[in-house]
C-alpha cells in the first residue's frame, strides 16, 4: 500500500467558484441552483496579493453540471454543488465568500490542501535514520496538519488543465515547518463524469522526509447552512479504529469496533451514539478518530454518507489506509460563512483520507516516510448520487 505512493486525493469539494458559474448561467440554470448562489459570489472577490503571489478562483464543471470552486489560497475547495433528491443545486462544502474570510477564519482548515504531514505529530518532534526533527507546536502540546504555516496558508501556483481540472503546485522548502528536504508538490482536483471530486496528490524530495497530504473539505450533504449534521446517515468499512489520549494522539494499539461507538459497519447516524459515555468519546469531543480501513482498491468506497434532507449520497474511493472521520466538535459560530451563516456547533463533518496519525512515532504504523528518488502519490474520491 506504501510504494510511497500514498491514497489520498481527498477529493474535496469546490462550491464558491460555482456561484461565479453561476452567475454566467441563463436564469433557468439559476432557478435550479440552491442557496449558494443567491450570494453571487465572484471571482473578484478571491483576487488578492498575499505574500507577493496572487490568488485566483478557479471553477471546475463536469458534463452534468456539477460545479466546483478552488482557490489557490491554500488549495481550498471554496464550494461544491451537487444535485439534490429533486434535482436542485446544494451546495455541500463550508466556505467564505472571499479570500479575506479564509484568512481571518478562527478555523484555519476550511478546504485547505494540508501538509506536509496530516493530522498530529506528537509534541511536534519525530527521527529520521537517528535524526531529531522538531516541526512547530500549533496544537499544544502537538503539532497538527503541517504545523503554525502549514499548506493551509500558502498561495499555490494554479493553472486549469481543462474545464474540470485544475493543477495547484507548491515547493515546501528544506526546514518549512520543521521538515526535511525540498518537497516539490503537485495537487490535481477535477470533477469527472461520474459525478466524482477526485484528488491527486504527488511529491518528490531531495532527503528523507515525512509526507502525508489529504484535504480537509467540511461538508453538510443537506447544504450548508441547514443544520446539524448529526442526522447524517454514516457507514465506514472499517473493524478497528486508533484509540487515542487526551492530546488526541494515538496509543498505537488498534481497536475492534465492534461493541463500540465507533461500529460505523453498518449504517449509522452520526448523533446516536455521539454522547455515549465513552472516553474515547469524551476525549475526543465527539468524532476525531482514525478509522483503520478494510482491505480496499479505489474500485470500492470504503466510507459512504448520506444527507437526511436532501438524499446526497457521498461515496468515498481512497488508496489510503486509514481515514480521519470528524463531527465538527470545535465549530464555535464563530465565522461568518458564505451568505453570512456562522458556522454553529456539529454543522459540518469531514472525511479525511490519510495515513495514520503520529507515523513518524510508531513504527507499527504504515511508513510515512518518502525518500529521494520516490514519488509520494495517491488519489482520492468523493463520488456524489442521491437517495430518493
Amino acid at each position: 500500500m506504501r510504494k510511497l505512493i500514498k491514497g489520498i486525493y481527498l477529493t474535496i469539494l469546490p462550491a464558491c467558484s460555482l456561484y461565479l458559474a453561476a452567475c454566467n448561467q441563463n436564469s433557468t440554470s439559476q432557478k435550479n441552483t440552491t442557496m449558494a448562489d443567491s450570494t453571487q459570489t465572484t471571482a473578484s472577490a478571491f483576487e488578492k496579493t498575499i505574500d507577493g503571489k496572487q490568488t485566483h478562483l478557479f471553477t471546475l464543471k463536469n458534463k452534468n453540471g456539477i460545479i466546483a470552486t478552488i482557490t489557490n489560497y491554500g488549495g481550498r475547495v471554496v464550494s461544491l454543488l451537487v444535485p439534490d433528491k429533486n434535482g436542485k443545486l446544494t451546495d455541500v462544502v463550508l466556505g467564505f465568500d472571499d479570500v479575506e474570510g479564509f484568512e481571518k477564519s478562527t478555523e484555519r482548515y476550511y478546504g485547505a490542501t494540508i501538509g506536509r504531514y496530516g493530522n498530529r505529530i506528537a509534541k511536534g518532534h519525530f527521527k529520521i535514520d537517528g535524526k531529531d526533527y522538531q516541526s512547530s507546536i500549533n496544537n499544544t502540546p502537538n503539532m497538527l496538519h503541517g504545523g503554525k504555516h502549514g499548506f493551509q496558508e500558502v498561495v499555490w501556483d494554479g493553472k486549469m488543465i481543462d474545464s474540470s481540472t485544475v493543477e495547484l503546485t507548491y515547493l515546501s522548502k528544506d526546514m518549512e515547518e520543521g521538515f526535511p528536504g525540498n518537497l516539490n508538490v503537485k495537487v490535481i482536483y477535477s470533477l469527472t463524469d461520474d459525478n466524482s471530486f477526485k484528488c491527486q496528490y504527488e511529491a518528490t524530495t531531495d532527503k528523507k522526509t515525512v509526507v502525508n497530504l489529504t484535504n480537509h473539505a467540511f461538508f453538510n450533504l443537506n447544504g450548508e447552512g441547514s443544520g446539524t449534521i448529526l442526522n447524517h446517515l454514516v457507514q465506514i468499512d472499517a473493524d478497528n479504529y486508533l484509540p487515542v489520549d487526551a492530546g488526541l494522539i494515538p496509543t498505537g494499539k488498534l481497536e475492534k469496533v465492534a461493541g463500540t461507538p465507533f461500529d460505523f459497519t453498518k449504517p449509522e447516524t452520526i448523533g446516536k451514539r455521539i454522547n455515549d459515555d465513552n472516553v474515547q468519546l469524551k476525549d475526543g469531543k465527539g468524532y476525531d478518530h482514525n478509522f483503520v480501513l478494510n482491505k480496499h482498491d479505489l474500485s470500492t468506497p470504503i466510507a459512504t454518507v448520506v444527507g437526511d434532507k436532501s438524499g446526497i449520497k457521498m461515496e468515498v474511493f481512497t488508496e489510503e489506509p486509514g481515514l480521519q472521520f470528524y463531527s465538527g466538535n470545535f465549530m464555535q459560530a464563530k465565522n461568518a460563512m458564505k451568505r453570512g451563516i456562522k458556522d454553529e456547533y456539529r454543522t459540518s463533518f469531514a472525511m479525511e483520507t490519510q495515513h495514520f496519525p503520529d507515523s513518524p512515532n510508531q513504527p507499527q504504523f504504515p511508513s510515512t516516510e518518502l525518500k529521494p528518488g520516490d514519488t509520494y502519490k495517491t488519489q482520492s474520491l468523493y463520488k456524489f448520487s442521491v437517495v430518493k
